[in-house]
């Protein structure tokens, strides 16, 4: 079983990326399994998804404690919640920052580090506003290409499935992530 866990905060859609990376798991042939995790539900208040994927039925009902991958959408949360507890030796950690991966090494050594500007990318494309771009499609196509565990077009099927306004600026956008994620060498 492959268990990610989402780090963000209310309003930057780490839920519904979570829903998403489901989805297109679930379009690959897995058994995936998704689901949120809140504390305060305000928007800007720290959030936690989750996405558990197997080849067989996943039948854990339970938060994700010790995650393969760690997905990071504000990157503020580096600073102020421990996001790599628990994390699997070797997992992976994505971090939406203009930083390259290097800047992490120290902090998170043992793990595979990337980073992408998921906030220019959306930007970009105009998904959310200047000062509140929605990232969740944008760090989905960095995941793809950080990790190899599910493919960029079942991602963009998800987004397709799951995102009724400015679906194709969505899937561009997580295209241009997927080409532009820097991993750490």
């Amino acid at each position: 079983m492959i268990e990610i866990r989402f780090h963000g905060r209310g309003g930057q859609g780490a839920v519904i990326a979570s829903k998403i990376l489901a989805m297109a798991f679930f379009a690959e042939g897995k058994y995936v399994q998704s689901f949120p995790l809140f504390g305060v539900e305000r928007r800007g208040a720290p959030v936690a998804a989750f996405t558990r994927v197997d080849d067989k039925p996943v039948r854990m009902k339970c938060n994700i404690y010790t995650p393969d991958c760690i997905i990071v959408l504000d990157p503020t949360l580096t600073r102020t919640v421990d996001i790599a507890a628990g994390l699997k030796k070797g997992g992976s950690i994505l971090i939406n920052s203009d930083l390259p991966p290097e800047e992490y090494k120290e902090k998170y050594s043992g793990f595979n580090i990337a980073t992408i500007d998921a906030d220019s990318i959306a930007r970009e494309f105009k998904l959310g506003s200047l000062t509140s771009p929605i990232i969740n499609t944008v760090i989905l196509g960095a995941f793809s290409a950080q990790t190899g565990l599910v493919k960029l077009e079942s991602i963009q099927e998800g987004i397709r499935k799951e995102i009724p306004i400015k679906t194709e600026a969505n899937c561009e956008a997580a295209k241009k992530a997927y080409e532009n994620v820097k991993l750490l060498n």
